[in-house]
């Protein structure tokens, strides 16, 4: 009864008004990741592209790893008539939500055997134009929480995740499910037609968006323009000259040496390593994950149902499973157990492999994946927004996600690539997904005492 009331006590952050807004932040950062990632490959694979080639189209993700690259300039810049319309987050969400629509409705015009680069180019803006979103989005979710809401921070970091799989995962079903009717009603653009269809969810996020709640930027603007100053005093002129070079050290450099400056080096180091390293096997695995239900016979309308549909309520059930963990045990006992599962149900595929095609096994291997998937996001997500200074949350979220995002994208390009190398042996290919997590909680476990983290 005792442990009842405890657990209790930690679900009721999942009530918190806040944490339904970040739910909704979470679905339209996830949802373009359905649309370059599941749609686009599946597109690809059913007009007679090979894996290798699905595999490098996959380096469009790339661009997830260097958004922190202009993440600065996301933390600044406002975007006329939108800014004093929505704010300054909701503005730069609003002008991405438009970019990708637009990309939509140009694949709906198009054939991958005829325009192949071009598809993938657009891919790519997408890519783009998600990351740059997800820069905007992810500040927007750390300020509705307080900078002391630590257990509130784990809460809304599991809602956030919750929110990713929903736009990731009902995306997907929306998009499989229309894309097999409208193939079974005989028509051969069913797949732009799904585009178009997609389109539309797209809008339908952007008038969510309008209900989320931003606080004045004004706050963080003055907290910077004193570092600035500071710079510029430094510098020992007041030039023109001095003043924009104070801008562009303030913006670019001042996230990275707060970063370091809270850290100390070797630390800071470390996580960074960690914050590379944990989520390479996963990304293997999913890269080529819908190529494999197809190679061994389940059809769309299976995978939608037991990857997506199944994924996504387990997944949901989970994830606020794992935010509640991660409040009671700390996020870093989290991610060692959910580091440790990712490698053992990684396995689970490699069975499903080798006894065949089984709707059984596939659903039992959709939960437990799903399961440490839904641990290890939550862990990580509440992990490095513990970490950023508000005074530049965009730029340093952005900065440690889009290291992870380089192990994940980077070097998983070559996942299709690798199973051809194999020739086709997922089973083995499976097994080394399942190891590529250990030199992650290794760098973890070195520098876990140093970690500045209240936990």
């Amino acid at each position: 009864m005792l442990q009842k009331n405890k657990s209790g006590v930690f679900f009721k952050y999942y009530y918190d008004l806040r944490m339904l807004k970040i739910l909704l932040l979470g679905a339209i950062s996830g949802f373009p990741w359905v649309i370059i990632g599941s749609s686009l490959s599946l597109w690809l694979k059913e007009e007679g592209l090979s894996r290798s080639t699905i595999g490098w189209a996959g380096l469009i993700f790339g661009v997830y790893a260097f958004n922190y690259l202009w993440a600065p300039l996301i933390d600044k810049i406002r975007i006329p008539y939108l800014t004093l319309k929505f704010g300054h987050r909701r503005s730069w969400i609003i002008l991405m939500q438009m970019i990708i629509s637009i990309c939509l409705v140009l694949w709906s015009l198009m054939e991958p055997t005829k325009n192949l680069s071009l598809i993938v180019f657009i891919g790519l803006i997408i890519a783009i134009a998600s990351s740059t979103q997800d820069i905007t989005v992810d500040a927007l979710r750390i300020e509705q929480v307080g900078e002391k809401e630590n257990k509130a921070m784990a809460a809304g970091a599991a809602m956030a995740v919750v929110g990713w799989w929903t736009g990731y995962k009902l995306g997907g079903v929306i998009s499989l499910y229309a894309a097999e009717i409208l193939q079974n009603l005989g028509l051969d653009n069913y797949w732009q037609i799904t585009f178009l269809i997609l389109f539309l969810l797209v809008l339908l996020m952007n008038v969510g968006l309008l209900f989320i709640h931003e606080d004045s930027h004004l706050k963080r603007l003055e907290l910077q323009r004193k570092n600035q100053e500071a710079l510029k005093n430094k510098i020992g002129s007041t030039s023109f000259f001095a003043e924009i070079l104070a801008w562009i050290v303030e913006t670019l450099g001042g996230p990275i040496i707060s970063f370091f400056k809270k850290n100390g080096i070797k630390v800071a180091i470390g996580i960074l390593g960690f914050v590379f390293l944990f989520k390479i096997g996963e990304a293997f695995l999913g890269r080529m994950s819908i190529i494999f239900y197809k190679e061994i016979g389940f059809s769309k309308s299976e995978i939608a149902i037991y990857s997506k549909t199944l994924g996504w309520i387990t997944t949901v059930i989970f994830t606020l499973i794992g935010g509640i963990l991660a409040m009671k045990a700390g996020t870093l006992k989290t991610m060692f157990v959910a580091g440790i599962l990712m490698a053992l149900t990684n396995i689970l595929f490699a069975i499903l492999y080798w006894v065949g095609k089984s709707e059984l096994l596939f659903a039992f291997t959709v939960i437990a994946d799903d399961l440490t998937a839904a641990f290890a996001t939550v862990a990580f997500v509440a992990f490095i927004s513990l970490l950023v200074d508000r005074t530049y949350t965009a730029t340093q979220y952005a900065l440690l996600a889009s290291i992870g995002t380089a192990g994940r994208t980077l070097l998983a390009s070559s996942s299709g690539a690798l199973v051809d190398w194999l020739k086709g042996d997922w089973g083995i290919f499976f097994i080394m997904t399942s190891l590529m997590v250990l030199p992650s909680l290794i760098c973890l476990w070195y520098i876990r005492k140093q970690i500045q983290i209240s936990e």
